[in-house]
C-alpha cells in the first residue's frame, strides 16, 4: 500500500521522485522502490523523519510501537498513518507529542490507481494538513475525511469492501460455469459487469435504485434473479457484514 500512495504520487507530479526518500526494514523493498520509482533510499527511518516534511506510517499494526520509537528526535512533521486499528491518540502519545497526526484507512484498489480512503485529522493537524493528506490520497482515487470515529465505518464499506465484492464475482463465476461457460470468459463477464455497472453508477445521476430498477422488467430473467436474493436475504445478509467489520474495527482499535 505504501508502494502504491508512493508510486501515486509521483505519477500526479506532487513531488518527485528525487524529493521522496523511503526506508523499509526489508533491504529488497528499498531497492526495488528505488529501481522501479526512482525515490532517495535512507538507512533508518529516523533518517527518513529528518529529510521530510510530510512522513507516510506505512507498516503493519504489530510492529507500529516499535517503528514510533525509531522516528528519531525531529519535531513538527505531519505523519500519516495507515495502520489499521492504531487510533490517533496511540500514535500522539508514541511520537511524544511531537508531530501533527492524521490517520488513514485506504484500500487495496489503490494499487490500480482506483482507491477510496477516508481519512481523520489528530488533535494538531492543521486545515492545510487536512488538504495536503487529501492531494496525496487523491492521487490514487477518491478520498473524503470523516471524523476518527467514523473510520470503523469505513472501513466497514470501502477497506474490507473489495472483498465483499471479489466475493460475489467469485459466486458469479462458479455459476457461470456451472451453466456452461468456460472459466475465462465466466470471469471476464463478470469482472467487466462489476466494472461496468460501478462506472454506470459513476457517471449517473440515478441512484442505485433506479439503476436496478431499469435494469429489471417485469417477470424478467433480473426480477427473477432478484426475487431469489430476497427470498436469501441478500440486504439484510451484506448489511449484517458490514455491521460485523465495523465491529471487529471497533474491537481492534481498543486499547490493549
Amino acid at each position: 500500500m505504501g508502494r502504491a500512495l508512493v508510486g501515486g504520487i509521483i505519477a500526479s507530479s506532487i513531488c518527485r521522485a528525487a524529493d521522496v526518500f523511503v526506508y523499509d526494514a526489508y533491504a529488497p523493498a528499498i531497492d526495488s522502490m528505488v529501481r522501479d520509482l526512482g525515490v532517495q533510499p535512507k538507512a533508518s527511518n529516523s533518517e527518513v523523519v529528518d529529510a521530510s516534511d510530510v512522513v507516510l506510517l506505512c507498516v503493519k499494526p504489530q510492529i507500529f510501537p516499535e517503528m514510533l520509537s525509531q522516528l528519531g528526535e525531529s519535531r513538527d512533521r505531519l505523519l500519516i498513518s495507515i495502520a489499521a486499528g492504531i487510533q490517533i491518540e496511540t500514535i500522539e502519545e508514541g511520537c511524544q507529542h511531537r508531530h501533527r497526526v492524521i490517520r488513514v484507512m485506504p484500500n487495496t484498489p489503490a494499487l490500480v490507481g482506483r482507491g477510496a480512503s477516508g481519512f481523520a485529522l489528530g488533535t494538531k493537524a492543521t486545515p492545510e494538513d487536512g488538504r495536503t493528506t487529501l492531494s496525496l490520497l487523491e492521487a490514487v482515487g477518491y478520498a473524503c475525511q470523516v471524523e476518527e470515529e467514523q473510520l470503523d465505518a469505513v472501513t466497514s464499506v470501502s477497506g474490507s469492501g473489495p472483498a465483499y465484492i471479489f466475493l460475489m464475482i467469485e459466486a458469479l463465476i462458479a455459476e457461470g460455469v456451472a451453466q456452461g461457460l468456460s472459466e475465462e470468459i465466466a470471469k471476464e463477464l463478470a469482472t467487466e459487469t462489476v466494472a461496468g455497472a460501478a462506472e454506470l453508477l459513476r457517471q449517473s445521476e440515478e441512484s442505485p435504485a433506479t439503476l436496478r430498477e431499469n435494469v429489471t422488467s417485469p417477470n424478467g430473467t433480473t426480477f427473477a434473479a432478484l426475487e431469489s436474493f430476497r427470498e436469501a436475504g441478500f440486504t439484510e445478509i451484506v448489511r449484517n457484514a458490514v455491521a460485523a467489520a465495523a465491529d471487529r474495527s471497533r474491537e481492534l482499535g481498543k486499547p490493549s
